[in-house]
This record gives structure tokens, C-alpha cells and sequence, in this order.
């Protein structure tokens, strides 16, 4: 059964589940992201500091699937951040991509001590203008960068990509998403495995006949959230896909609520830089 898809805020809709590129190694990309699109993945989530963006635009190509029917994504590293340096750092992903225009593309930290995410997310409407990017959101941005970057361009972005997984739920981040029309995907979705051994989750996995990590990520969809998790096995990438003919309880979800502890496996957006 193929991937849900959500609404945009600007009338596009992404996969629910899609296949994430971080630290996917640049000489395998190819290979797994072909892979992936075989198996029935549509979303690619890749980032220009991934450095390996070459393999993604290769894997789609080699994939031969008509170019509209794979949702890429690509986000602007902090460095690159400014109005005329996203300006570039676009062109520079399109160029690596192969790509004459990506379906999102993030900001991928808000960086606050460096002041500039106003004017990248100027830029990205600006790409976005030029038929560049067909859609624009951001990457760990907390509620007072959201409701700066509203407040002061009236462009709300479609979508937030925050660290989300049973031991960091964010319910505060995803009820704001909810109320400004933001969808939330999450990464680093499995949070590490760290919860794979809890009883809920055990509990579920025995009931459903599905592993930890399927029970984890069938939970991601039942938040209503997009979730993108990682893995360059095809055994991993079959079973990661094979989340949507089971469904969790309410009693279920209630006790995956119970494993929240507000623990982060990445950095903390509010200081990161």
C-alpha cells in the first residue's frame, strides 16, 4: 500500500513517508535512492550539507519515473544563509541536483544568533517566484521564529521539519503547526532506537506482528505527521514502507503519549548556529 499524501498550505500535497538522506554515504546515494523509488517511495529528503545531493538527482533519473511523480526535497545550510547567498545556494542544489526546480526546499536551521533567516526566507519566495522551488517551509524552527517569519512576511511557510520520536513528542511545536497550517514532518523519526525496548511499543509490535521501528513509525502516521527515516538496506527500506495496513489503538497511542522525557538526540534550535 503506497504512502499517503497531506495538503499543503499553498494547495500541493507531499508523501506522508518518505526516505531521508542524511548520512547516507555520496557513493551509495545513487543506489538507494533508486532503490527506494522502485519500492514505491515518492519523497527524497535531501540537504545540501548532506553532500550528497549529486547521488539523489542521479538515483531519481535512474529510477525512470516521470519526473512529476518524485516530491524532492533540499534545504540552505546556515552558512549560506542571507538573501543573495540562498539566492545561490538554490541555483548551487538545482545545479548538483540535475534538477531545473526541487518541490520544496527548507531552511534548514533558524540560526537566531546569526539574524537571517528574515531574509533567506525572502529569497526562497523569491525561488519560489521563479518557478525554482514549487513549495517553501523551514526546519527546526520553534514558535517565535514561526510567528517572527509570519508576522513579518505574511508568507506561512507549508511545512516545519522538527526532531520528532516517542522520547521528544514536541505536542506544544505540532499544536501551533496545526493552528497556522503547517504540516510537521519528522526527523530523526526512530529517535536512535531509544525506545524500541519500551513496553508499548513491545506491546504493540507482538499485537500487530510488526517490528519496533514499524510500530514508531506507524505512530508518526497516526499523528498526522510526514515522516521521513533513513535506512540503505532494502530489507529497511521494505519494512519501513510497510506501515499502512496496521493501525494503533487509541489505548495504544495514549500509552505511546507516556513515553515523552522532552530528550533531544540533535541540537537545540534556539542556540544552535
Amino acid at each position: 500500500m503506497p504512502p499517503a499524501r497531506l495538503r499543503l498550505n499553498d494547495g500541493h500535497s507531499i508523501p506522508q513517508l518518505g526516505l531521508g538522506l542524511w548520512q547516507v554515504p555520496e557513493d551509495s546515494t545513487a543506489s538507494t535512492v533508486k532503490t527506494a523509488l522502485d519500492l514505491g517511495y515518492r519523497l527524497v529528503d535531501g540537504a545540501a550539507i548532506y553532500g550528497n545531493e549529486v547521488g539523489q538527482g542521479e538515483g531519481i533519473r535512474a529510477s525512470g519515473l516521470p519526473r512529476d511523480e518524485v516530491f524532492v526535497t533540499t534545504k540552505v545550510w546556515n552558512s549560506e544563509q542571507g538573501y543573495d547567498r540562498t539566492l545561490r545556494a538554490v541555483d548551487a542544489s538545482l545545479a548538483r541536483l540535475g534538477l531545473t526546480h526541487v518541490e520544496l526546499c527548507l531552511i534548514h536551521w533558524p540560526t537566531p544568533g546569526r539574524d537571517r533567516y528574515l531574509d533567506t526566507w525572502r529569497a526562497l519566495i523569491r525561488a519560489r517566484e521563479d518557478g525554482k522551488i514549487r513549495s517553501i517551509g523551514v526546519s527546526n524552527f520553534m514558535a517565535p521564529h514561526l510567528e517572527r517569519l509570519v508576522g513579518e512576511t505574511g508568507v506561512v511557510p507549508v511545512l516545519n521539519q522538527i526532531e520528532l520520536n516517542p522520547r521528544l513528542q514536541q505536542a506544544e511545536l505540532r499544536a501551533l503547526h496545526d493552528r497556522m497550517g503547517i504540516v510537521t514532518q519528522s526527523w530523526t523519526p526512530l529517535g536512535q532506537g531509544a525506545s524500541f525496548g519500551a513496553a508499548p511499543v513491545r506491546a504493540a509490535a507482538a499485537r500487530m506482528g510488526k517490528s519496533p521501528a514499524q510500530v514508531i513509525l506507524r505512530w508518526h502516521v497516526q499523528l498526522g505527521v510526514s515522516v521521513i527515516p533513513r535506512s540503505t538496506r532494502v530489507a529497511g527500506l521494505t519494512e519501513n514502507l510497510d506501515v499502512f495496513d496496521v493501525c494503533l489503538t487509541p489505548e495504544e497511542m495514549a500509552a505511546m503519549a507516556t513515553l515523552d522525557e522532552g530528550v533531544r538526540c540533535g541540537p537545540d534550535p534556539m542556540t544552535f548556529a
